[in-house]
C-alpha cells in the first residue's frame, strides 16, 4: 500500500519541476503524508528537504527559514496545514517558484496549490521505473539543514549510500532487530537525523511499527506522550535526555504507566546530548521496579554529517556518556588534546559535503579525508579500549581561564546539571579570560515551582527565581560542586538564574534543545559582566 502511494507521488513529481538540483521541501510535523512525500522524492533521486517546524511556527522573523530557501531552490513545497504555516509561506514566497502541495486534510488551499490526495497523472509506470533505476548510492536522498548549533543553517547532503550504511551497521550491531519487528513510540522530528534517519529507517528496514507521538518534552505537550505510552508498549524506546527527565517523573508517579512502558521493552536509547548521572540511576531503578532487572540503557554518537551513526554502544556500559565503538565501516582518528582526544571520522557513512557550499566542505575535511566533527572523546579505560569511548564535549566550546587553566565545558556542564538538579534545565559556562568559571542557569520552571509551594501559581518566572528555596538549592549545588572539584576549572564561583528563555531566532537554542554556549554568552554579555562585578543582587554564591 505504501509503495503504491510512493509510486503515485513519484509519478507526479517526475512530471513536475523536481530534480536532483531542486529538492522537495517539507513543512510539516511527522505524519503519514510527510513520510510518503519524503519517500516519493527519494524513490526518484530527488532530494527530500524536511525543515524544522520551529523555523516556521516558533520563529518571529523566519530568518533561518529564509536562509534555507535562499540556499536551496525548492521545486515543490509540501505544507501540511497552509493556515498554520501562512506566515512562513508568506515570508519565503519571494525566494522560490515552487509548486505548493497542501495536506489532504487542509481546510482551505491557496490558489494554484494541489492537494496531496489529488497528486495524480504525470509520468507513466515505465518512465517512473526507468527513473528509479538510475538512483545509485551516490544519489542525494536528503538535504538536512543543521539546526545552527554553531551558526546559520547549512545543508548537509545525505546520500542513499549513507542511509543504507547506517542501517546495515545497525543490523550487524543489533541482530535482535531481525528476530522480531521493533515497535517504537516516537516524537523525534524527521527533519533531524536522530528521528528521520536513525529511527524512521530502522523501522523501514526491519518491517517494524512506528507510532507517531504527537507529544514533545515540553510543558503542556508531554502529557500526550504519557497518554500514548500508557496505551502502547514499545519494544525499544528512543529519546533525548530532556525527554527522559520528564518521563522519569511520570513513571515514578504512575504505576500503571510504569508497568505498561516496561512490559515488553528490550532497551532504552538516548542520544543528542549526554545523560546526567541522576537520570541514568533513575531509569535503572525504575526498570528494576517494573521488571526485576536493569534493562540495557545505551547510546551512540555521530552527527547529521554521518546520518547519524559513527559509534554505537552495543553493550551495557558501566556509566552514562559511553558512546561505544566505531560502527562497521567507520574509521576514527584520535588526535591527542591534553587528557583527551579530538575525534575525526571517515567512511562510507560520512557526507560528501554541504549543499552548494564547497568552502564549508573543504574546511570540514582534513588532508586524509577525515571529517572534522569538532567533538572530543576519551577512553573509559585506556588499557581496555574495547570498553568504549566517552564523549568529552565540544572542542570549540572549551576555553582558558586567565590563569592558563583549560575549562572543559561539556563535562563541567554535566556535573553542574547533576549538582543543581532539579532547578537547572541547562547551564552555560562563562569564564573566558577570567580568573574563575561562573554559570548562567536556564531554570526548569515546573520543577522550580514545585520547590516553592507558598508562591502564587500565577507568579512571574522572575519573581519565582527570587524565592529563597530556589536560591538556597542553587547555593547548595554550587557548594557540592566545589567540594567535588575544588580546582578553578571544575566548579563555579557564582551563578545567575535566567528568567528569559533561550531564543531560537537568535540561535541560542536549536529545535532539538541544544544550547549554543557561545551565542548565549555573547547575547547576554551584560549578565556575564554582572557575574564578575560581584555587586548584582541576583548573583548566587556557594553556601558555606
Amino acid at each position: 500500500q505504501a509503495l503504491q502511494e510512493v509510486k503515485r507521488i513519484g509519478s507526479w513529481l517526475l512530471a513536475s519541476k523536481a530534480s536532483a538540483e531542486r529538492p522537495v521541501a517539507i513543512l510539516s510535523e511527522n505524519s503519514i503524508e510527510h513520510a510518503l512525500m519524503m519517500l516519493g522524492a527519494m524513490h526518484l533521486g530527488v532530494p527530500a528537504m524536511p525543515i524544522s517546524t520551529a523555523y516556521s511556527l516558533q520563529s518571529r522573523d523566519f530568518g533561518k527559514l529564509k536562509s534555507i530557501f535562499a540556499q536551496a531552490p525548492a521545486s515543490v513545497i509540501y505544507v501540511a496545514d497552509p493556515e498554520r504555516y501562512a506566515g512562513a509561506l508568506a515570508a519565503v514566497s519571494p525566494l522560490h517558484d515552487a509548486q505548493l502541495v497542501v495536506g489532504g486534510g487542509a481546510a482551505a488551499s491557496p490558489r494554484d496549490a494541489v492537494r496531496f490526495d489529488q497528486l495524480s497523472g504525470g509520468a507513466s509506470a515505465a518512465e517512473l521505473a526507468r527513473a528509479a533505476m538510475t538512483v545509485t548510492g551516490e544519489a542525494i536522498a536528503k538535504v538536512l539543514f543543521t539546526s545552527g548549533s554553531t551558526g546559520e543553517p547549512k545543508g548537509v547532503i545525505n546520500t542513499q549510500r549513507m542511509l543504507c550504511c547506517n542501517q546495515q551497521a545497525k543490523a550487524q550491531l543489533w541482530p535482535f532487530l531481525e528476530w522480531a519487528p521493533p515497535v517504537i513510540v516516537d516524537w523525534l522530528p524527521w527533519n533531524h537525523t536522530f528521528g528521520g534517519n536513525h529511527n524512521f529507517n530502522l523501522i523501514l528496514r526491519n518491517g517494524g511499527t512506528l507510532y507517531i507521538d504527537g507529544g514533545r518534552p515540553q510543558p503542556g505537550l508531554f502529557e500526550q506522550t504519557v497518554r500514548n505510552l500508557a496505551e502502547i508498549a514499545p519494544t525499544i524506546y528512543f529519546n533525548v535526555p530532556r525527554g527522559y527527565e520528564m518521563l522519569v517523573e511520570g513513571l515514578r508517579a504512575d504505576e500503571a504507566l510504569r508497568r505498561n512502558f516496561f512490559s515488553r521493552l528490550q532497551l532504552m536509547f538516548y542520544a543528542a546530548a549526554s545523560l546526567p548521572d541522576h537520570l541514568w540511576d533513575a531509569l535503572i531503578e525504575l526498570s528494576r521496579m517494573a521488571t526485576g532487572e536493569a534493562l540495557p540503557l545505551v547510546s551512540a554518537w555521530g552527527s547529521t554529517e554521518t546520518a547519524p551513526l559513527a559509534t554505537d554502544c552495543h553493550f551495557q556500559a558501566a556509566r552514562p556518556g559511553v558512546i561505544g565503538l566505531p560502527v562497521p565501516g567507520c574509521e576514527l582518528k584520535l588526535l591527542p588534546d591534553g587528557a583527551r582526544y579530538e575525534v575525526r571520522v571517515r567512511g562510507p557513512l560520512v557526507t560528501p559535503g554541504y549543499w552548494r557550499r564547497p568552502d564549508l566542505t573543504a574546511s570540514h575535511f582534513d588532508e586524509e579525508g577525515f571529517y572534522r566533527i569538532g567533538d572530543a572523546v576519551r577512553f573509559l579505560a585506556e588499557d581496555a579500549p574495547e570498553r568504549g569511548l566517552l564523549f568529552d564535549g565540544r572542542v570549540a566550546e572549551d576555553f582558558k581561564l586567565s590563569t592558563g587553566t583549560w575549562v572543559h565545558v561539556g563535562p563541567l556542564r554535566l556535573q553542574a546539571l547533576a549538582a543543581l538538579a532539579p532547578v537547572a534545565q541547562d547551564v552555560v559556562v562563562a569564564g573566558h579570560d577570567r580568573s574563575e568559571a561562573c554559570f548562567l542557569i536556564f531554570p526548569n520552571v515546573p520543577a522550580c515551582r514545585g520547590l516553592c509551594p507558598d508562591l502564587q501559581a500565577d507568579a512571574s518566572i522572575a519573581r519565582m527565581l527570587c524565592h529563597p528555596g530556589i536560591r538556597a538549592r542553587v547555593a547548595g549545588g554550587l557548594r557540592d560542586l566545589r567540594r567535588q572539584g575544588p580546582g578553578s576549572s571544575t566548579h563555579a564561583a557564582r551563578a545567575l538564574l535566567l528568567a528569559a528563555p533561550p531564543s531560537i531566532d537568535a540561535g541560542e537554542i536549536t529545535d532539538k534543545g541544544y544550547i549554543n554556549q557561545g551565542t548565549v554568552l555573547a547575547r547576554r554579555k551584560e549578565l556575564v559582566d554582572a557575574l564578575y562585578a560581584g555587586d548584582h543582587p541576583d548573583v548566587i554564591l556557594p553556601s558555606v
